[in-house]
């Protein structure tokens, strides 16, 4: 099966994008598809038919395939709003010419509806024509989605347009014919209407555009070029130019160009773009280096690895693409509701038209009140209420270093009550490293840890990795007569002097009395591995190492507890190193020495129990435990987008991003709600006032009002939604 993403032309509501999805969904070929409105894209599972066969089933729906998504910037079209200048400019004219004698401004003498009828008449049925040719892909669009028996937002537009210009039409027609003397004419209000239709339409787009910010920053951070090793020197070259497997150079102050893996050098990266953590790392040879972040210091070389769309920014961007192109059951719902909303609208529209006739109301007020019901109608308010919610919140969350699969799990995240971490890799480091130094020597500690690290640096031994951060990146000591101890430690000679690492075996082997018992009894209740650090027979360091407690993990854990959470921690480590963790990290429930499989029962019980769980773990080991939780929540160190079990990445090493996850699925699900009831509130309260039910007590409604009310409607649900920017 494969999958692709497809820039659509030509929709205009929600009632387009309902149908295009439900009719490709039909064809031969297509294992799934959803369309995105707000974005513009159908993002399609498919097998045994070609891109072209897709290509041609949109047309056939009524549409156009604007061709594969490229993660590149879309440039913005000028054109267009010099068109809106212009039209506007002869709308306000039109407006003037067909207003002025009701609201007591001077008339032009030759162009007066009462001295000169059908000058008048002749002179703005020319001035409209020309907004039928600028308001063309709405009307073409409105009759193809009636003729495929899909009516959308541009039906009614289209049917309420033609509708006032036929009748306008043939008034005028009648009173050239001396039919009749005091004619009726609505060419202003088809004018007028068409103007703010394509008001909105752009700026609704130019709203639209900003929901996109958050992934178009992620795309922009790649360079355009990179810097080629070669023999003779270094050469700029394009980034489209850039091969696997090619050594390329980053000075400080560069951005590197791909994702890669360091072969010399080092330097301080920040890839706060991507992990959102905002203090840099210090990364040296060996180390993965991600495309779009930024070296500070250093120089270094790097040998290419991933490159264009296998890149990480690239994976990110698709996967927050596919994200948003996924549809809750809130959504579905939604979608449900808006399909039936046109042909809902057109029958009220013609019952009202028909009521007004049997009634015996004017014809003219008939038409007004059929027109103002077609346009005052705004399906688009609905459609658009959780798709625009998602796709920035969404977006927002993707810049703060947290990538979620699902627009699903962003909607109903907040509602878990309880959450389960696992603790090696997780709620700690996942790799020894050095908690505690007891020097006993007058050597500096950072001295004493540069000789182990040379000493461990010819090593085996799990605990040498714990010193590699203190190995001088460029150095010229040879150690002499190096020689492992088995089951005690290390020993050698640098300048001149024997050092020895290891355990307390070596107290014995070098008659050294033990003296250090307090230190070693701190360290051991702490949870530390304790190692030894004796020069010329004597004691000069004791160090504890162990699996470091992450810095924000306490803090989380409490801000956790605050939301209301229940905290649950599950280890396979042993009953006393569990114990301590918790009681570091305040947490009141821990299972220990449970294997990966019996951590899925563990969940399922707490299923059964009626909770709703977040498991948060590695996204390895604890596989079947993420995908069995309502939401799984896996760690990444922001350079390998993890394709495992999780809902949920933290596209950094860091847990500080959790509640700020919680906190945007609340506020996004809030922001939907409030999108939703203004969408039916403006439904239930314009439709009625388009009737005329308000009518005996002097209020009404015209066409042309209409348009402008449904136009901001629909900027009501997308500036609401751009409020989630706003979250930090």
């Amino acid at each position: 099966m494969e999958k692709v993403i497809l820039k659509i032309g030509g929709m205009s509501c929600s009632a387009c994008s309902n149908y295009l999805e439900k009719f490709l969904k039909q064809q031969k070929g297509i294992d799934s598809a959803s369309v995105n409105l707000v974005l513009a894209q159908a993002f399609i599972e498919y097998h045994d038919i070609t891109l072209k066969e897709i290509e041609k089933y949109v047309e056939e729906a009524g549409y156009k395939s604007l061709g594969i998504y490229q993660n590149e910037e879309e440039e913005k079209n000028s054109n267009e709003k010099k068109e809106l200048i212009c039209f506007g400019i002869l709308a306000f004219f039109i407006f003037y010419l067909s207003m002025a004698h009701m609201i007591a401004l001077p008339e032009i003498g030759f162009l007066s509806m009462k001295t000169h009828p059908k000058t008048y008449g002749i002179v703005l049925f020319i001035l409209t024509l020309p907004f039928f040719f600028y308001g063309r892909d709405i009307l073409k669009s409105g009759v193809k989605n009636l003729i495929h028996r899909a009516p959308n937002m541009d039906t009614l537009i289209s049917l309420g347009v033609f509708s006032s210009f036929l009748y306008s039409f043939a008034s005028l027609l009648l009173l050239c014919l001396g039919k009749i003397e005091h004619p009726t004419f609505y060419f202003e209000s088809c004018a007028i209407l068409l103007f703010f239709i394509k008001l909105g339409r752009v700026l609704d787009q130019d709203s639209k555009e900003k929901t996109k910010e958050a992934i178009r920053e992620l795309v922009q951070m790649t360079p355009k070029k990179a810097l080629l090793k070669t023999k003779e020197g270094s050469v700029e070259i394009t980034i489209d130019e850039v091969k696997k497997g090619d050594l390329l150079l980053c000075k400080p102050g560069m951005k590197i160009a791909v994702d890669g893996i360091i072969q010399k050098g080092a330097a301080h990266i920040n890839e706060a773009f991507i992990t959102g953590e905002s203090i840099p790392s210090k990364k040296g040879v060996g180390e993965k280096v991600v495309a779009g972040s930024i070296n500070l210091d250093g120089v270094i070389e790097y040998k290419a690895e991933k490159i264009g769309k296998d890149s990480t920014v690239s994976e990110i961007v698709r996967m927050v693409l596919e994200a948003t192109n996924t549809k809750s059951k809130l959504q579905t719902t939604v979608d449900r509701m808006s399909c039936f909303f046109v042909p809902f609208i057109l029958v009220i529209a013609i019952l009202t038209f028909l009521f007004y006739l049997l009634f015996s109301f004017p014809l003219e007020e008939a038409l007004v009140s059929f027109v103002t019901v077609l346009v005052v109608a705004c399906p688009c308010a609905l459609g658009l209420a959780t798709p625009l919610a998602v796709v920035v919140g969404e977006g927002v969350c993707a810049k703060g270093g947290v990538l979620i699969k699902s627009s699903e799990i962003l909607e109903t995240a907040h509602q878990v009550d309880t959450l389960v971490f696992d603790k090696t890799g997780t709620l700690t480091y996942g790799k020894l490293k050095i908690a505690k130094v007891y020097c006993y020597t007058e050597k500096k500690e950072k001295e004493i840890l540069k000789q182990v690290a040379l000493l461990e640096e010819n090593s085996t031994h799990p605990i040498a990795t714990a010193f590699q951060e203190y190995l001088p990146k460029k150095h010229t000591k040879k150690i002499k007569n190096f020689k492992t101890i088995q089951g005690i430690g290390i020993q050698g000679e640098i300048d001149g002097k024997t050092i020895a690492v290891g355990n307390k075996k070596f107290l014995n082997q070098f008659q050294i009395k033990d003296l250090y018992q307090n230190e070693e009894e701190k360290l051991s209740m702490e949870g530390n591995s304790i190692v030894y650090v004796i020069e010329e027979k004597k004691v000069i360091a004791l160090i504890g190492v162990c699996d470091l407690v992450k810095e924000d993990a306490k803090e989380v854990i409490q801000e956790l507890k605050r939301l209301g959470k229940e905290v649950w921690m599950l280890t396979g480590d042993h009953e006393n190193t569990a114990k301590k963790i918790a009681e570091i990290l305040n947490i009141d429930h821990v299972v220990s020495n449970v294997l990966p499989k019996q951590k899925k029962k563990f969940l399922e019980q707490l299923l059964q129990d009626g909770k709703k769980v977040m498991m948060i773990g590695d996204g390895i080991n604890d596989a079947p435990s993420l995908a069995l939780a309502n939401v799984g929540v896996s760690m990444d160190g922001g350079t390998e987008i993890a394709a495992d079990s999780a809902d949920v990445i933290l596209l950094s090493n860091s847990l500080s991003k959790l509640p700020f996850f919680l906190k945007m699925s609340k506020k996004t699900k809030r922001i939907i709600q409030q999108n939703l009831f203004w969408a039916l509130l403006y439904n239930c309260l314009m439709i009625p006032l388009a009737i005329g039910l308000l009518k005996p007590i002097g209020i009404s409604m015209n066409p042309m009002f209409a348009g402008f009310a449904m136009t901001m409607s629909s900027l009501c649900v997308v500036f609401n939604s751009l409020r989630l920017k706003n979250e930090k």
